[in-house]
């Protein structure tokens, strides 16, 4: 009987085999895909609204994070590329749930809107009957859900995010459907608040309805929280560099004001301390 877990098998053999049950309306399936992917071309091209305020995809972010969101503080600008990696995602997510719903899975509840504490957002949907989020992912970043260890690391606040709409639906079981949007490879990470006796059992034994009051009370400050996190040794030169999770912020140099930019072969490296100049291009901010 197929089910979330036979999900990736499931479509992985459709693709292949290009069967398909008796019981699924291919041209539901496909016409519907065509709306969603129209759709969120249309909202990728139309000018962004006021987008403060607190939202439950939110609330697994870090706190200076979420406060900045909130208050409209004005971090890097968004480029072309960005969008496009925004809208990408969008298609992925429209893209894998068509493919489930031609695999013969039920599809439901997508983009339901639900509440906790007075704070709103939006699931993906239920996916043979639990609550699923999906996610595009780098190869990088998809290993964190092939291989079950995202509760090691979710520098996007994924759980709190996911954990927020379960709390609202009063559901103690979700998951995640995963692409690796650099090969196409699928892959489906579960977990279970009932089950105490599983490694990732501390990083999801939290309230999210008290996740979410928190926030509300921080937001309404004057003073902003401190950083997310602290900067980490780079190697042994003696320099210090943003940790992961800042890297990616577009509040770095709000944060960080006398950050310095260095152009390494695997990407720009953000240093907070130099003691030893590096060997290699230093980038201007405005670059």
């Amino acid at each position: 009987m197929k089910n979330l877990d036979t999900l990736v098998r499931d479509i992985y053999h459709l693709m292949e085999t290009k069967e398909i049950d008796d019981h699924v309306d291919l041209d539901g399936v496909c016409a519907e895909f065509g709306r969603e992917m129209a759709e969120a071309l249309k909202d990728s091209l139309t000018p962004d609204g006021d987008r403060r305020g607190l939202r439950l995809s939110a609330i697994g972010k870090p706190d200076r994070k979420v406060y900045n969101d909130y208050h409209g503080v004005e971090g890097e600008p968004l480029r072309g590329n960005t969008y496009i990696k925004f809208l990408y995602g969008h298609l992925v997510e429209a893209m894998v749930l068509a493919l489930a719903k031609a695999a013969g899975h039920s599809v439901t509840d997508q983009q339901k809107e639900v509440q906790v504490e007075g704070v709103k957002g939006h699931i993906d949907c239920r996916l043979d009957g639990i609550l699923v989020d999906v996610k595009s992912c780098s190869a990088f970043g998809f290993k964190n859900f092939r291989n079950h260890e995202l509760h090691k690391d979710d520098p996007f606040g994924y759980i709190g995010q996911l954990k927020a709409y379960a709390h609202a639906e009063g559901d103690s079981e979700y998951a995640w459907l995963a692409m690796d949007k650099q090969n196409g490879t699928l892959a489906v990470l579960r977990y279970d608040e009932r089950d105490t006796y599983s490694d990732y059992y501390d990083a999801i034994n939290w309230d999210a309805a008290e996740r979410v009051r928190h926030l509300k009370k921080l937001v309404g400050s004057d003073m902003p929280p401190q950083v997310c996190y602290e900067p980490v040794p780079d190697g042994k030169s003696g320099n210090e560099k943003l940790d992961t999770g800042c890297s990616f912020c577009e509040y770095k140099f709000k944060c960080w004001p006398s950050l310095q930019v260095f152009h390494y072969a695997n990407g720009p490296r953000f240093l907070t301390k130099v003691e030893r100049e590096p060997n290699v291009l230093k980038i201007p901010k405005e670059f």
